[in-house]
């Protein structure tokens, strides 16, 4: 039917540590027609996330570990330019799936298709704000977290795809928000344009505890984590009786080589009476619908803004990947894989 041949990205050997370049292999695929009740989808746009480090080793978690040899996977956005006989989905329909990393994807249903409209918003926002980090950032902050509008919240990496929903879900309610980012230019963009109350660059810190502490006399209730390390255990000194801690992310240590000491004060969750629990997204997607009616309206009233940090050409998603945990992404990471042209 197509007689295609594309390229994807393939993982070449498990990385030790940091990812290199070379743990990556950019490759000539063919492309496969549709089978019965599947599509094929050009791919526009493709996601790198943190979480993706972790499938590059070979061990037991949530999702199944990425296999070398094979290409990898990874939320991305496409057209259908051809589809098999009795597919829900329909040639020039844009569609989200898991399976990035490549410029062709026959799609079927263990790929989580979801059919998205391009007049709502651009498409690669739903692979950002209205996407996985989107809605990773509502189930953790409203379930996770039980959060309420009198809460004081405290973010780290508030900048990104996640953090930077949350601080604005939280300010929308009225709370008192406070992110960190790791320059001067994210800080701003949080307090100008997201509208949080402070934002700590903690690279410039010498005391992150310090900090923290001013930025919360009163104390924090609700810290929703993404980084881990020394932000944690400011964080944990700086909880209030009863707070509630949302586990999303510790990207300080996904790159570790050797057990990470926990933090010194984790004692803390005990007088104080913390809540400390870990989420992975895919348990809450009962929560989708509200999340939509939240999101429109806040985007309706300019009160949800976003960034995006976009890498051009597949060939360089390794690239873009990598430099997630140099702090080089300012938003949603994205790749842009080829045109938005309508079939």
């Amino acid at each position: 039917m197509t007689n295609l041949t594309g390229h994807e990205i393939r993982l070449r050997s498990r990385p030790v540590g940091m990812p290199t370049a070379e743990n990556f292999e950019y490759a000539k695929a063919a492309v496969a027609d549709p089978k019965d009740g599947e599509v094929l989808v050009r791919n526009i746009w493709m996601s790198v996330d943190p979480y993706m480090r972790g499938r590059m080793v070979d061990r037991e978690s949530y999702v199944p570990p990425f296999q070398i040899g094979q290409a990898l996977q990874g939320g991305a956005i496409g057209q259908v330019i051809a589809a098999g006989k009795g597919a829900t989905l329909q040639v020039g329909d844009y569609v989200s799936h898991m399976l990035g990393w490549r410029e062709y994807a026959v799609v079927g249903p263990m790929a989580m298709p979801q059919k998205i409209d391009p007049k709502l918003a651009p498409i690669q926002s739903f692979l950002g704000a209205l996407g996985m980090p989107g809605m990773t950032a509502y189930a953790g902050l409203f379930r996770i977290a039980s959060f309420k509008p009198t809460d004081t919240v405290f973010v780290s990496a508030a900048s990104g795809a996640v953090g930077s929903v949350v601080c604005q879900l939280a300010k929308a309610q009225g709370a008192y928000v406070v992110g960190s980012a790791g320059s001067d230019e994210k800080c701003q963009w949080l307090v100008k344009e997201a509208g949080i109350d402070h934002a700590i660059n903690y690279r410039k810190e010498a005391d992150l505890d310090s900090a923290v502490r001013k930025a919360f006399p009163k104390g924090i209730d609700v810290y929703f984590e993404n980084v881990g390390g020394k932000h944690l255990e400011a964080a944990l000194n700086s909880m209030r009786v009863f707070g509630r801690i949302a586990m999303c992310g510790m990207i300080e240590q996904y790159n570790n080589t050797a057990p990470a000491p926990g933090p010194w004060n984790i004692i803390m969750t005990i007088p104080k009476s913390l809540r400390i629990e870990g989420f992975v997204v895919s348990n809450h997607y009962d929560l989708l619908p509200k999340f939509y009616q939240e999101m429109g309206k806040l985007i309706a009233e300019g009160k949800m803004k976003w960034q995006e940090s976009v890498t051009d050409g597949l060939q360089n998603a390794p690239n873009a990947f990598l430099g997630l945990f140099k702090g080089e992404n300012f938003g949603k990471a994205l790749v842009r894989i080829g045109p938005d042209k309508a079939v």
